[in-house]
Parts: structure tokens; sequence; C-alpha cells
């Protein structure tokens, strides 16, 4: 339910605001991109990368339905698939792995 009330919210803005949510192309993995009037400043919404593929040469997105789907603020032109986002992910691991392993 929070989830719907979320959406609805963020369409209506988007209507408000008169900003294209379908922008992002739908092969380079963005769910949403909503740039910012006049700016190069974005809100992307893409699915994390898959953790067995951030150390291979080709990095893959999950599936969108896994849920895990990360909120971006920044640059239009971010790759959710670039170097960038695969040293955010991979800190990320690490620090869930540390958390994990001081909880036990």
């Amino acid at each position: 339910m929070k989830f719907k009330k979320l959406m609805l919210g963020a369409l209506i803005s988007i209507g408000v605001l008169g900003i294209d949510p379908l922008s992002g192309k739908a092969d380079d993995g963005i769910l949403l991109k909503v740039q910012m009037p006049g700016t190069n400043y974005c809100h992307l919404k893409f699915p994390a990368i898959r953790e067995e593929t951030l150390s291979s040469s080709r990095p893959v997105l999950k599936d969108a339905s896994t849920g895990d789907i990360l909120d971006f603020y920044g640059p239009c032109n971010y790759d959710p698939l670039g170097s960038e986002a695969i040293q955010a992910q991979l800190l990320q691991a690490q620090r869930d792995r540390t958390r994990r392993l001081s909880t036990d």
C-alpha cells in the first residue's frame, strides 16, 4: 500500500512538472529517468548489479523483478554498469559482509 501511494505521488509530481519519466532507454537498464528542467541533474532508478558479475569484464544488472532497485541522483549520463557504479556496489557489498560478520 505504501508503494502504491509513493508511485501515485511520483506520477502526480511528474505530471505537474512536465517531466518525461520514460526518457531512459530500455536497453540501458534505467527504469526511471527524470531530468530537472534546465540542468544535467537527474533522478534515475535502475536495478543493482548482480554481485557475482561485479568482478567480471561484463557486469550484468539484476532483473528488476527482484526489487533490488537503486535510486540515484546525479548526472543524467550516469552509467549503471560503469566503473563508478561497480566501485560503489563493491564497497557496499564489503560493508554488508563486514556488518553480517560482526553481528554473528
